[in-house]
């Protein structure tokens, strides 16, 4: 995930939409979108007609800070989707959502993305019972996701386990919440992926 230091809740205040970037926080009343929809910034409340680039920029925007991930390695994944067979916006999507960090996120072993790129590089992740610490390496249908002996007990990590049965899992993968293991069952479809991107217009903005 990309080192953005700034307060998160101004990202989804910009895109004036909730993009889950602070986990259980979102769901409160203290999320930030709810006490004040509006852009960040002195001119945050100024009405403003956008252009289709405008458009498409703030799509462009949502998922890369949704994910995570800087323009260089965004644009990455889009010339991969491109060379893919099938549609290139839900290939992208579908990059986005194999990245190791974020199936640590859907699986429940962290309330959001950045803490789950946390969890990734400390070591704590076991893919197929080996260690792999780097966030963005991508899963394929049936990876195991374990964790490290001993991770369980990790404050942060004990906590979002005992969540874990509250939380949706996609329909792509599964948790044995008892041996806290997951598994990947195939690779997610556009309708499997619950996020608010019009992926269409990142493509139009990558073709020109």
């Amino acid at each position: 995930m990309a080192r953005y230091r700034d307060a998160l809740c101004r990202l989804c205040r910009r895109e004036s939409e909730k993009l889950f970037l602070k986990g259980d926080r979102c769901y409160t009343d203290k999320c930030a979108v709810e006490r004040r929809k509006y852009p960040p910034g002195a001119h945050g409340q100024r009405r403003r007609k956008m252009s289709d680039y405008a458009l498409q920029l703030r799509e462009k925007q949502k998922a890369k800070e949704t994910y995570g991930v800087l323009e260089r390695q965004f644009r990455k994944y889009y010339h991969l989707a491109d060379r893919k067979k099938g549609i290139t916006g839900s290939n992208l999507l579908q990059l986005l959502e194999r990245r190791l960090d974020n199936v640590v996120y859907r699986l429940g072993l962290a309330s959001n993305r950045r803490q789950a790129r946390q969890i990734v590089l400390h070591g704590h992740v076991r893919m197929n019972g080996r260690r792999v610490n780097i966030p963005s390496c991508l899963i394929r249908p049936g990876d195991e996701i374990s964790l490290k002996e001993g991770s369980e007990k990790i404050s942060i990590i004990e906590e979002n386990i005992a969540k874990m049965e509250h939380r949706g899992i996609p329909a792509w993968v599964e948790m044995d919440v008892s041996n806290v293991k997951g598994k990947v069952l195939h690779n997610p479809s556009r309708e499997e992926i619950e996020l608010p991107v019009q992926e269409q217009l990142i493509v139009e903005l990558y073709s020109k």
